[in-house]
């Protein structure tokens, strides 16, 4: 609930001007909620405009994809790029093709990207894009196309020192890759910069493709060593979702001693009490791209069960939300605590509800927001810029301990500001706070208003 009057006079414009975009109008009630404390110490924010401008994209750009499929058919979808916040580096961000992608979804994490890009301590703005187009079911052909023909006009709006895209839901190696040879073809340069996300044979990095688990990981260790004097040691942990965010999320939680018993996909779920054998997963959903039901056929003891939301009634000391946004409401989050659970760190985007957080916070339990909590990956986007601009690769291990540090310093930060603005412990103020300061004083440094 939203005290202050300039942040409700701020919030109340933002639904106005877009009164069906509801879940940008969630992302930005969750900030505001918890920028009064620092609004009431920065009377200037008020006077130079800082967060109507802050809430407000400085450009949004939609397209049609035309595309044809295997039989020549001719297919039209719609792209997008919200390039919200230019303030501490080029926009950064991922591109997402799913069928729910609209511009109400992207301004949304395109907003939520400032803030975690401004965490991580690089130089990078906030963006996202994307399609409504579906590569699920496409074949490779059609799949090459449709990047084809997104990139012939995304081209002109992004670049190494403008805007700099990555993956997201459905953009995986094979997108990044055929959207790539199309910049180069159509631009006549190798600006290796471009895009993250890269294979290692063209300006990849090492670990980017393990680096929004495993970052999700070493945030929670962080955060249970120093709030909670435990760790992952011994932990029964559920992690939602399949992809590639939730499988090195279960990799490294049973490197840190922990046992993963659950994963999910849209379907349903599997629950395996033994501990979820990776291997068989990654098998499945790399390389088959197949679906998580086939794990229980083919692991004894495990089970399958429709409907993906029923993970979070399996009890576990850690949950994971890897998945995707809004999976965990109020009701879901009330079974989570009477199970005993006691942190809750997000992989996914949003993936709990604002009620949802709140029932956690009254409960006691640990909780990490996904602007912190899964910013490894953009993380490391970050250093593979970096490896683009010096030319070199840095070793695996080089880019994890980086990656490593970067979180725990996350974690820090956020921790440290919820504690100055007097809300200890409550880390998702505190990222929010941490990651806003940063953004509204170079804002008004650089006389943006």
């Amino acid at each position: 609930m939203i005290q202050n009057e300039y942040l409700q006079r701020v919030y109340t414009q933002v639904v106005t001007r877009d009164p069906d975009q509801r879940e940008f109008h969630q992302a930005v009630l969750e900030v505001l909620e918890s920028l009064e404390p620092i609004v009431v110490q920065h009377p200037e924010y008020e006077s130079r405009g800082i967060l109507e401008t802050f809430v407000e994209p400085e450009r949004m750009i939609c397209f049609r994809v035309p595309w044809a499929d295997d039989h020549g058919q001719i297919h039209v979808n719609r792209g997008y790029r919200i390039q919200f916040s230019s303030t501490i580096g080029p926009y950064k961000g991922g591109l997402r093709f799913h069928p729910t992608v609209n511009l109400s979804i992207l301004k949304f994490l395109a907003f939520e990207q400032i803030l975690k890009n401004s965490l991580t301590g690089l130089p990078m703005g906030g963006a996202k894009g994307g399609s409504d187009f579906d590569p699920k079911g496409k074949s490779d052909g059609e799949v090459m196309r449709f990047c084809q023909s997104f990139m012939t006009e995304l081209n002109r709006h992004i670049g190494q020192f403008v805007d700099v895209p990555a993956g997201d839901i459905g953009v995986g190696a094979r997108e990044i890759g055929y959207l790539f040879g199309q910049y180069r073809r159509v631009r006549g340069s190798f600006d290796a910069g471009v895009l993250t996300g890269k294979g290692l044979a063209f300006g990849g990095s090492l670990a980017r493709t393990e680096a929004t688990g495993y970052g999700l990981c070493y945030l929670t260790q962080e955060m249970l060593k120093v709030l909670r004097s435990d760790s992952f040691e011994g932990k029964t942990v559920v992690i939602s979702g399949s992809g590639n965010v939730a499988i090195f999320a279960t990799e490294k939680a049973a490197q840190l001693g922990a046992k993963v018993v659950a994963l999910s996909d849209s379907d349903g779920y599997i629950h395996d009490p033994d501990g979820i054998k990776l291997d068989v997963v990654k098998d499945i959903k790399l390389n088959r791209r197949g679906r998580i039901k086939e794990y229980a056929a083919e692991v004894p003891g495990s089970t399958y069960t429709e409907g993906f939301r029923g993970i979070w009634t399996i009890p576990c000391d850690i949950a994971l939300p890897c998945a995707t946004q809004n999976e965990i409401d109020g009701e879901t989050a009330k079974i989570i605590v009477k199970n005993g659970t006691m942190a809750v760190a997000e992989g996914a985007n949003m993936p709990c509800r604002p009620e949802a957080i709140h029932e956690f916070q009254a409960a006691g339990l640990l909780f990490a927001p996904a602007k912190a909590a899964n910013a490894g990956g953009v993380a490391t986007s970050g250093l593979e810029m970096s490896q683009n601009s010096i030319r070199y690769t840095w070793s695996f291990e080089e880019v994890d301990s980086k990656l490593q540090t970067i979180m725990v310093n996350i974690f820090h930060n956020i921790y440290d500001a919820s504690c100055a603005y007097n809300m200890p412990g409550d880390l998702a103020a505190g990222a929010n706070l941490a990651g806003f300061q940063k953004v509204a004083d170079v804002m008004l440094a650089q006389g943006v208003i």
